[in-house]
């Protein structure tokens, strides 16, 4: 059987690690190289695992691999897509898909036009909770769904983050996007009117690391989101992802990282939590990799990126705005 050949670009983002030993432990796969411009950050992997390196990402393009795994700043999805797209390589890129729509609109059509897949990484679709909430939702378990409150929070990374020209923004961006490709694909309905507020409260920068987001979709229901980087260092874990989904016969409740261990160590100073629940990631990878072998298309593709960046983008103008926008 042919191995799937894929590169790694950038491992800015957090996630590039995590999808780096997914794809190691798979035989059907071959690394054909890792590029990032900032050679410290990946020479340890590169090393260790005997994976080559690239200094500029063309050159990995250049090559003959089947896909890419983009993990970049934010800012830079767009051209590294862009450029993928036009040697023929298909792309799971790290989300937010873009920083604009117009920019977004250009990956989606670049992948198109050469003939190539554009995956856009939300992992949470594939929380084995999400799913069984998803079809209950389908089945009419819980009557018809009339509202939701989520939560999002995390810890503020810093670095390239709080850098609004390579992020996009704050907490907004960073933590909107996961939870409305969620509602996005398990209501069936578009988001129409967004509200959102904001403000530095947490880390005293300049950047928004709290915020709420009010949205109202299209077959009338009302989502409420708390997208904010709240969490402390010294939390046990550093992110949450909870949902109550409110319908007419019953309510979903769900908390993905309710499925830890509590671990106490006087190695730290602080308690923590020791997560044992499936790796989302390696479902992510492992689709996206099915999908190209067998000619499938990918089932979280371009349009679902863009679906869920915009209401983010939106977020930000009705803060500006002091005022519900539109979509």
């Amino acid at each position: 059987m042919r191995k799937l050949k894929i590169g790694l670009i950038s491992f800015a983002h957090l996630h590039a690690v995590s999808y780096l030993h997914v794809l190691l432990q798979r035989n059907d796969v071959e690394l054909l190289g890792i590029s990032d411009e900032n050679r410290e950050r990946v020479e340890p992997f590169c090393r260790q695992y005997q994976i080559p390196y690239f200094a500029d990402y063309r050159e990995l393009l250049a090559g003959d691999a089947d896909a890419v795994i983009i993990s970049s700043e934010n800012s830079r999805h767009a051209e590294m897509t862009i450029e993928a797209a036009k040697h023929k390589k298909h792309v799971l890129c790290e989300k937010p898909l873009g920083i604009s729509k117009n920019e977004m609109r250009q990956m989606i059509e670049a992948c198109k036009e050469h003939g190539v897949q554009l995956m856009t990484s939300f992992p949470n679709r594939y929380i084995p909770m999400i799913v069984q909430a998803k079809e209950a939702i389908d089945r009419g378990e819980i009557g018809q769904v009339v509202a939701v409150k989520a939560t999002n929070k995390g810890e503020m990374i810093g670095g390239w983050f709080n850098d609004p020209s390579l992020s996009g923004g704050g907490a907004l961006i960073d933590h909107t996007v996961h939870v409305m490709d969620l509602l996005n694909w398990m209501l069936r309905s578009k988001a129409v009117e967004v509200y959102a507020v904001s403000g530095s409260l947490f880390h005293g920068v300049d950047i928004d690391d709290a915020g709420i987001v009010h949205v109202k979709f299209e077959n009338g229901v009302f989502a409420a989101l708390d997208a904010s980087w709240s969490r402390t260092h010294a939390f046990p874990y550093k992110r949450d992802l909870t949902m109550e989904i409110i319908g007419t016969d019953g309510t979903l409740s769900i908390d993905y990282f309710a499925q830890i261990n509590e671990v106490y160590s006087q190695t730290t100073d602080h308690a923590e939590w020791s997560y044992w629940g499936d790796n989302k990631d390696e479902l992510l990878i492992d689709d996206f990799i099915t999908c190209l072998k067998e000619g499938k298309e990918v089932p979280i593709n371009g349009e679902d990126g863009y679906n869920s960046t915009v209401i983010a983008l939106a977020a930000y103008e009705s803060v500006r705005l002091k005022k519900p926008v539109n979509l």
